[in-house]
């Protein structure tokens, strides 16, 4: 069988019975990291041999462990963190299994993207789950302009030293829309920024990313104000443009701030407006 074994985020309480249990029986490991994940077999008391299985690797890599599995042994897969086969190469490894007629199964656990999301506050309805974006400039553009009109709750990963520029281009592709950034999930500093997308680029203007990055991204409604508001922003009043930006979840004290930035002008004078 090939296991497709979930592993921690961040909190090591989040790894499973049954993943300690499955990893400490099958015949061997692929891993993304053989060094991160031999910290975690460590902590577990886990012995099982490695085998290194990445992006780099995987075509010449793959077959060899599907001539493993072939030949009776059990293998399981992991990756740094969460869920195999999530923007990782693993989902690779399972459609040559499975073109071999070899049994895949998963053993659910700790997936950054649905934490965040479930924690956001945004609607978990329908989403679409898009990851890391390319890192051509190009096909960048294309891709988030291809989602600009997805009306569903939009699922992003990014590091933090690209964060403020992936802000800027999910703003300039869909306009004002509610966001929030999830950091450190699971980990003694995990941290909630909920706002809007030009507000949390306010936020990390101000302060510097940290950690790794989950974004979750609303989806394109029906309503027209949010239309209105980037297309007739500058002709709002300042009292109108903080209401409208309010109405997308901001809270008034960031919607003020955002204001106050987007039309060159001190915090008072908007927040004096507001008050008027």
């Amino acid at each position: 069988m090939l296991y497709l074994c979930a592993t921690p985020i961040g909190n090591l309480e989040d790894m499973t019975y049954r993943a300690v249990r499955v990893l400490s029986e099958v015949s061997v490991i692929a891993a993304e990291d053989t060094r991160h994940t031999r910290k975690l077999l460590s902590h577990f008391e886990i012995h099982t041999r490695l085998v290194s299985y990445h992006e780099h690797n995987k075509v010449t890599r793959g077959p060899e462990i599907i001539e493993r599995l072939l030949t009776g042994e059990d293998v399981a897969v992991v990756s740094d963190a969460g869920l195999p086969g999530i923007s990782d190469p693993g989902s690779d490894l399972v459609q040559l299994a499975i073109e071999a007629g070899i049994q895949v199964v998963p053993l659910p656990g700790a997936n950054a993207a649905l934490s965040a999301l479930v924690s956001s506050g945004l609607d978990t309805t329908m989403f679409t789950f898009i990851g890391f974006l390319p890192k051509n400039k190009k096909k960048r553009r294309e891709l988030l302009t291809s989602f600009a009109a997805n009306p569903y709750t939009m699922v992003f990963y990014e590091s933090p030293h690209r964060i403020k520029q992936t802000l800027t281009e999910l703003s300039g592709a869909f306009g004002e829309r509610p966001a929030v950034a999830a950091r450190e999930l699971t980990k003694k500093f995990e941290e909630f920024i909920r706002g809007s997308l030009e507000t949390l680029a306010v936020h990390f203007a101000e302060n510097d990313p940290r950690g790794e990055f989950t974004l979750i991204v609303g989806g394109q409604t029906c309503d027209e104000d949010l239309e209105l508001q980037e297309a007739d922003g500058e002709q709002l009043t300042l009292e109108e443009a903080v209401i409208r930006l309010m109405e997308t979840g901001v809270a008034k004290k960031e919607a003020i701030k955002t204001i106050a930035l987007k039309r060159g002008l001190s915090k008072r004078e908007v927040y004096q407006a507001t008050l008027e």
